[in-house]
């Protein structure tokens, strides 16, 4: 009965939230590029961007090095990353624990504290068994030569550093990202 109130309750809350801006990211993992978008018209785009060792699609569980194909938003901005600057990702989605709940990768607390977090706005838990700590950064003091030849991550997308500065002009907080 209490995870029906606080469903309510997380439901009551996110309809007082203000409308965000309407630029968003579009990042196609086959094509490698990150377009930054202004309702439905392309601004700008950020090419050979890399991604996670697996590939990218579903993930089934931490440290398998898929960057995930879903629809989130940037939930945190670190200024002061290893990497430069860290976007991260609302990663996992509300529909990530579903799909994991089905599967038995979650139980129902730790779906339930994903589902929670996503209704009043805020990161969910990055600690679960699902992974997290998935973002955007740039490459800091790595090697860029690597960054053009293969896919290094562990599920996140990376840029050069110049790329990362470029796109930090674009986004913050709440900026949709739509990984596909």
């Amino acid at each position: 009965m209490l995870r029906i109130y606080l469903l309510l309750y997380c439901c009551l809350i996110s309809f007082s939230v203000h409308a965000e801006s309407d630029v968003w990211l579009l990042i196609d993992t086959s094509a490698r590029k990150i377009e930054i978008k202004k309702g439905e018209k392309t601004v700008d785009v950020l090419n050979k961007i890399a991604i996670g060792r697996g590939g990218a699609g579903l993930k089934n569980h931490r440290g398998d090095n898929i960057t995930p194909f879903g629809s989130y938003k940037i939930g945190w901005v670190g200024e002061k990353s290893t990497f430069r600057r860290f976007f991260g990702l609302t990663y996992p989605s509300a529909d990530d624990a579903e799909q994991a709940l089905k599967k038995g990768v979650i139980d129902h607390i730790t779906y339930d504290k994903i589902l929670i977090a996503h209704q009043l706005h805020q990161t969910p838990p990055q600690n679960t068994p699902l992974g997290g700590q998935i973002g955007i950064h740039g490459l800091g003091n790595a090697d860029e030569r690597i960054h053009q030849v293969f896919d290094w991550t562990h599920g996140c997308i990376a840029l050069t550093n110049p790329q990362i500065d470029q796109l930090s002009q674009w986004v913050d907080t709440g900026t949709v990202v739509k990984i596909k």
